[in-house]
C-alpha cells in the first residue's frame, strides 16, 4: 500500500498527521481518541511494507480490519 492510500484511510478513521518539524522521510500520526502516536514512512510512490503498516496501525490503537474497510 502506498503512503497516499494509508493517508486517506487514517484520516477516515479520525487520525491526524502532526506538522513536520525537520528533515526526514517519516511522518508522525496521532490518534486523538486514545492519544497514541506512530511514525509512518512517507515514501510517496514506494509501497509501505505490510508488516510496517500493521505495526503502525497497532501502535495507533486501531483495528486492522477497520483500517482495511476505511475509504
Amino acid at each position: 500500500m502506498k503512503y497516499r492510500e494509508a493517508f486517506k484511510k487514517l484520516k477516515a478513521l479520525g487520525c491526524e498527521e502532526l506538522p513536520r518539524r525537520g528533515a526526514g522521510s517519516h511522518r508522525i500520526w496521532h490518534n486523538p481518541a486514545n492519544k497514541h502516536i506512530a511514525p509512518i514512512p512517507g515514501w510517496g510512490a514506494k509501497d509501505i511494507k505490510l508488516g510496517t503498516l500493521r505495526a503502525v496501525i497497532r501502535q495507533l490503537g486501531l483495528d486492522w480490519e477497520d483500517f482495511l474497510k476505511a475509504k
